[in-house]
């Protein structure tokens, strides 16, 4: 994208009533809408389903046109890729999708507690460097801030195809006693007919022509303590 693109589109990020991105210190005195998200954004007590590393929003926007009895948060720093996502719901007048421009490492100042019933993580950059650990968004120091905000029975979803990051998440599931619900290292060869395989990100449609697999993990945190 040419540095003409990202400014226009960040321009008209400006003008989207349901991209919500603000300075640092403001989030950090307090996001006015933490705690409020049903009442005074979505106006209904539907539940609320957050992607984080959402890129262009095309999983948020196709999640949200599915179940349309749900609401949608797509989080993501890189706002010129958001746009399309916040284009796209504009668009089409979807009224269950929301937009957070922020650091994911930010994203406990968002969320209430109990206030999100599930998380997807789609293709997020997997950290392939040992020291770069603990920036995996599957790594117990993501996933401890998740607690702050997920429900009791919430669930988590990822979907990658870094096989690095699939085998070490579900050993941090292991290890730290969660939930898992459900793993597949390869969903495009399991006859898996729903929103894991009928919904395709930008990426992932880049990985499928090379005929990678895709990994698909589904589970559970423990109660905050």
């Amino acid at each position: 994208m040419g540095r003409k693109n990202k400014l226009q589109h960040f321009a008209e990020n400006r003008t989207f009533e349901h991209l919500l991105q603000y300075t640092y210190e403001e989030i950090i005195q307090g996001f006015p809408v933490k705690g409020k998200w049903h009442q005074d954004f979505f106006k209904n007590s539907n539940p609320i389903v957050v992607e984080l590393g959402c890129g262009k929003g095309e999983y948020t926007v196709e999640l949200a046109r599915k179940f349309q009895k749900k609401n949608f948060i797509g989080v993501d720093v890189k706002g010129a890729r958001m746009w399309h996502g916040l284009k796209t719901s504009l668009k089409e007048g979807l009224k269950n999708v929301a937009f957070i421009r922020t650091r994911i490492d930010l994203i406990e100042y968002f969320f209430d507690i109990e206030e999100i019933d599930e998380i997807w993580i789609t293709f997020p950059d997997p950290q392939i460097k040992a020291n770069r650990e603990k920036k995996r968004l599957t790594s117990p120091r993501f996933l401890n801030r998740y607690k702050t905000f997920l429900k009791p029975d919430g669930i988590i979803h990822l979907k990658t195809d870094a096989l690095l990051l699939y085998d070490y998440t579900l050993e941090v599931i292991d290890e730290q006693g969660y939930q898992l619900l459900y793993a597949n290292e390869d969903i495009y060869h399991s006859n898996i007919k729903n929103e894991i395989t009928e919904i395709q990100t930008f990426y992932e449609k880049k990985w499928l022509a090379y005929d990678t697999p895709i990994k698909y993990i589904r589970f559970k945190l423990p109660l905050q303590k």
